[in-house]
């Protein structure tokens, strides 16, 4: 493949999403910097090609690019404004992408802000999940201005296969929380099916299979249908990040004076896994919500042993 035009790239944030992504920007050719609170992931990233930073200030200084995937928004503005920040150390001109799922307001204070100082900022949230950060095929929804997300473009190919533009600083967080009340729903409604087909003492393992031909089919129930047979629910993505998510949903719709009927319940489900103690498990652990609300969780989820199916 051709050299990218940006060479350098500081990655902060190195967990679940992150560090497949560093990796995967290693792979396409790129010199990748990484950081991360913890030193681990740091030391996977070299072993896989790239490069380990001290701190913010050593990872972005000298990058053409650089990439934030940390957890929520006081994590961002930390790694933004805080001292030692992004914000400090990058050079005029660089391309500072915020792929963390935060607030759409947060996205525009830090637009504006890197904006101001000669920085252009796009933030570019994702969706796919740990699988689809690993097989360098997330979905990006990308917020600000065009020439910058053309100039970014080359680096998202590397990390995703549907990458769109969707509006100024704020609107890749917007679709984004757009995304999640989808998601959120979809896989409430995979666990009910599940847990239908398993009480009516169908193959679920069959009944997944035919249902995901038709129009009910999804990319959560191709993800996480196995898993949730399985009652596997090792975190992709975990409950405790959607709740923060949902909330980002439920805010924005108030702000917006939408009533979100369907939005508000899946926010209450989710927010009751982790007031149970979930908030650690995958999203796809709804299911075992919906079986203590059935009195199944003690039973092995499954009311006729055919969970396995």
């Amino acid at each position: 493949m051709s050299a990218p035009k940006i060479s350098k790239i500081g990655f902060i944030g190195l967990g679940i999403m992150g560090s497949p992504m560093a990796a995967n920007l290693v792979k396409a050719g790129y010199d990748v910097t990484g950081f991360n609170l913890t030193q681990p992931p740091i030391d996977k990233l070299v072993e896989a090609g790239g490069k380990g930073a001290a701190s913010i200030a050593d990872a972005v200084r000298d990058a053409d690019a650089v990439i934030t995937m940390v957890p929520a928004d006081p994590q961002v503005e930390e790694v933004m404004f805080g001292d030692g920040g992004v914000l400090d150390n990058v050079r005029p001109g660089t391309l500072v992408i915020d792929m963390s799922s935060i607030k759409p307001s947060t996205s525009i204070a830090v637009g504006k802000a890197g904006s101001a100082q000669g920085l252009r900022v796009l933030d570019a949230p994702v969706s796919g999940g740990e699988a689809g950060a690993v097989e360098a095929v997330l979905s990006i929804m990308v917020g600000g201005e065009a020439a910058d997300f053309a100039a970014a473009l080359p680096l998202f190919e590397a990390l995703g296969k549907t990458i769109v533009h969707v509006g100024p600083y704020g609107a890749g967080q917007t679709v984004k929380a757009a995304n999640q009340l989808i998601v959120a729903g979809n896989i409430q409604l995979v666990a009910e099916a599940l847990l239908f087909l398993e009480r009516a003492g169908v193959d679920t393992e069959a009944g997944l299979k035919v249902l995901g031909g038709g129009l009910a089919g999804s990319t959560v129930m191709a993800r996480k249908g196995d898993s949730m047979r399985a009652r596997q629910f090792k975190p992709g993505f975990r409950i405790d990040l959607h709740h923060k998510d949902m909330g980002i949903v439920s805010d924005a719709a108030r702000e917006l004076g939408l009533v979100l009927p369907f939005g508000a319940l899946a926010t209450t489900l989710v927010a009751a896994l982790r007031a149970q103690g979930g908030g650690d498990l995958d999203h796809s652990g709804l299911l075992l919500a919906l079986e203590r609300l059935n009195g199944l969780a003690d039973n092995g989820g499954s009311s006729n042993g055919k969970g396995g199916n």
